[in-house]
């Protein structure tokens, strides 16, 4: 029976440039490190995806939904179908001193954030930047070899592949009608980045699983597993200077990706 929206599905998939056999992407760790292509940053094997969320591109979005668990399957995307066609709209010239003034040395291959869009440095030089926002797959057909390993069907496997999703794994995960639990024991780590991860992982059950209406997040802590409080630098207030602030709020990165 066909796959539709909303279904939870983990996959395997290799994705090369028809014209060159070139790697783009793999969940196969062997065969990245076979192509020298291995990355300790990321983590291999199946991953999930969400039909109907546009998480992929819509050429596999719709092979995907007339695939079967297990059974593998070959095909190529043509570039609307994939990664779209280059517009060369989408490629421009900016004053190195723009750069510059933010304290930033581009270079070719650079990945940067302008206007809230991921963009590559082309080039540098006579003091011109030439940056494409044009996906680095723009343009290609692509060849993918593509396996379902599973449907989740239990809204706690389903929270649990959102974890890994987001890099955060629950110790337990239990749902009793609209309510779901998450417990996290003491030994996960709980830094900066764990908070921001649950946080995701949170919104995105809130997001893709329509029948749950309240998620309890338990976290344990233990002596030996909690992380010391970063030091704080507490200027003093020179009374001398009128108009001098002993402290300042927190000052958002607008230009983080």
């Amino acid at each position: 029976m066909p796959f539709k929206d909303g279904d939870f599905l983990e996959i395997e998939y290799t994705a090369r440039n028809v014209a060159d056999k070139a790697l783009i992407a793999t969940t196969d760790e062997s065969i990245a490190k076979k192509e020298e292509a291995y990355s300790k940053d990321i983590s291999y094997g199946p991953v999930l995806v969400v039909l109907g969320a546009n998480a992929v591109v819509k050429g596999l979005e719709r092979e995907l939904k007339n695939a079967e668990v297990g059974k593998e399957l070959k095909f190529t995307l043509k570039p609307e179908d994939a990664f779209g066609n280059r517009s060369e709209d989408l490629v421009r010239v900016v004053p190195l001193s723009e750069f510059r003034s933010q304290n930033i040395n581009p270079y070719p291959g650079m990945r940067i954030n302008m206007d809230s869009t991921i963009a590559t440095v082309k080039s540098v030089g006579s003091g011109r930047v030439v940056v494409d926002a044009n996906h680095p797959d723009a343009g290609k057909e692509i060849d993918y070899t593509v396996k379902v390993i599973r449907l989740l069907e239990k809204d706690e496997d389903k929270i649990s592949a959102l974890g890994r999703t987001y890099s955060i794994k629950p110790t337990k995960i239990t749902k009793a009608g609209g309510v779901a639990d998450i417990y996290f024991d003491s030994t996960v780590k709980k830094n900066s980045d764990y908070f921001i991860n649950k946080a995701s992982m949170v919104a995105a059950a809130f997001t893709y699983l329509k029948d749950i209406e309240k998620i309890n997040v338990h976290e344990e802590y233990d002596r030996k597993s909690a992380t010391a409080p970063e030091s704080v630098h507490e200027e003093q207030e020179d009374e001398s200077e009128p108009g001098s602030e002993g402290s300042e709020g927190e000052n958002a990165d607008a230009g983080k990706e």
